[in-house]
């Protein structure tokens, strides 16, 4: 079988990342299997169509590294790809399910429609269509449209029969066609519905697999009887398991589905996101959780998959994204951190060494941008932390901070290692242990009471900052902590 599997968003609002874990497993299954992976977009809901919508699900796909074979921009041999451009062909399929008996026209307007609604209601019995329109003949309803009647067109369900169909990751399902109702094929404005025009575009389109979230499963009988009316072999079924929210329930735009440019913005890379994603309901069959593109493709197989939800668990997310940054290369992150930085900490000359330096100590581009924004501006005011404060309050830190000025300015070449051998030497002599001399001097040039190497963070910001930063804050503890105080 030559697999083609397909993305079907509907630009109606941004691509959040239960969305994308779909087209995740589309592509890694394309690429097993070295089939198609297309896009195609459902844009038949004139009414909340968003053109802002569209242009960022291209962009969250592309930023992500989905790129598909065929699809808008792409091009391809079963276009066009977006359903708007498709109604001649929905048009000659509902005209043909119509003319063999199949459909029917209805006519009842949304006012009996609502009204049927509440009474079932009030008498406790299932919601929905009732037949009404179910007896009226093809030309009956021609004559009426002709007179200026507007109607939709129903699919003519059954009775009495089961539907079986077989998901590829739960097994047989079965449903009786008593559970449901006539459902709506054709709209009044000459737009299909989903249902029609999902399974027409994946005969057209030759879809092998069709890769859906699970909320999908109720709606796949519906799709059996239209393929088994059009007398076409439907695709194998693929339904994938929901992604909870940490505080439970399915995730959602309430419960925190933020979209995947969102996560760019927060400063989550995509490789990270990716991996995270894929691993959201399937394993690689091992206890590996940091796997590259290819590796998750070949080793991708639907036997992987869990029926069950997985939790999308943001603390694990940015764990991820942490081993990603520690692993990047600094002249990637100078791009990447650019967003979260200042145009001061941009020019700052040895950047790269500094997000070398930081880069393994964050989880995120923002906490990276945050760290670097503290690292390149000389710090306006030390925190008022138990820690700082005892440090900088100690008797005799003014006399440290002169030493160090002094012992900095002597140092010929400003490097860690000749930084590190000239403090060994201090404390020697004074008979100190490192953090009496190294904590107040990290508070003095960072603000902060932990952080990378002290001796690296020296070289990286250079003398004349070093000392600056120095003399600065012995003047700060010279001003606000007196003797008495100490």
């Amino acid at each position: 079988m030559t697999v083609r599997v397909r993305f079907a968003p509907s630009p109606t609002g941004y691509l959040h990342v239960g969305g994308a874990r779909t087209a995740l497993f589309n592509y890694l299954f394309a690429k097993k299997m070295q089939g198609s992976f297309i896009v195609r977009i459902e844009d038949t809901d004139q009414s909340r169509y968003q053109e802002d919508a569209l242009t960022e699900i291209f962009t969250s796909l592309t930023w992500l590294g989905l790129e598909w074979d065929e699809g808008p921009e792409k091009g391809g041999s079963y276009g066009p790809y977006y359903q708007s451009q498709r109604l001649e062909l929905y048009e000659t399929y509902t005209q043909e399910l119509l003319e063999s008996g199949v459909a029917y026209h209805c006519f009842c307007s949304a006012e009996r429609l609502a009204s049927l609604r509440a009474k079932q209601e009030a008498d406790h019995r299932p919601s929905g269509y009732d037949r009404h329109c179910r007896h009226i003949s093809l030309e009956e309803a021609n004559k009426r449209r002709a007179a200026g009647e507007t109607s939709v067109v129903r699919l003519r369900i059954p009775d009495d029969e089961t539907i079986h169909f077989v998901d590829e990751i739960r097994g047989e399902i079965s449903f009786t066609t008593n559970e449901l109702d006539d459902f709506v094929l054709m709209k009044t404005d000459g737009y299909p519905t989903y249902h029609l025009a999902n399974v027409v575009d994946d005969h057209a389109m030759e879809i092998s697999h069709v890769l859906r979230g699970d909320e999908w499963i109720n709606s796949t009988p519906k799709h059996e009887l239209l393929y088994r009316s059009f007398g076409w072999a439907p695709p194998k079924w693929v339904h994938l398991p929901i992604i909870l929210a940490e505080s439970g329930g399915k995730l959602s735009k309430r419960k925190g589905a933020a979209s995947v440019m969102d996560y760019c913005r927060r400063g989550i890379l995509p490789e990270a996101l990716f991996n995270f994603l894929a691993l959201l309901g399937w394993s690689p069959g091992d206890d590996r959780e940091l796997l590259d593109t290819a590796e998750m493709a070949s080793l991708f197989s639907f036997s992987g998959i869990s029926p069950k939800g997985s939790v999308f668990d943001t603390t694990k997310l940015e764990w991820m994204n942490g081993q990603y940054l520690a692993h990047a290369s600094a002249e990637r992150l100078v791009e990447e951190v650019t967003p979260f930085i200042d145009e001061t900490v941009a020019q700052f000359p040895p950047l790269m060494e500094a997000v070398g330096l930081l880069k393994s100590r964050c989880k995120t581009l923002q906490e990276l941008g945050e760290a670097l924004q503290l690292l390149c501006h000389d710090p306006q005011e030390y925190p008022d932390t138990k820690k700082v404060v005892k440090a900088l309050k100690k008797n005799g830190v003014e006399a440290l901070f002169s030493d160090m000025i002094d012992l900095v300015s002597e140092c010929r070449e400003f490097a860690a290692p000749v930084l590190e051998e000239a403090f060994s030497r201090y404390l020697s002599e004074k008979e100190l242990g490192f953090g009496r001399v190294g904590l107040p001097v990290r508070i003095a040039l960072t603000g902060q009471a932990g952080g990378p190497s002290l001796f690296e963070l020296m070289e990286i910001l250079g003398k004349e900052t070093v000392i600056r930063r120095l003399t600065r804050c012995r003047k700060y503890v010279l001003q606000n902590y007196s003797e008495a105080e100490k």
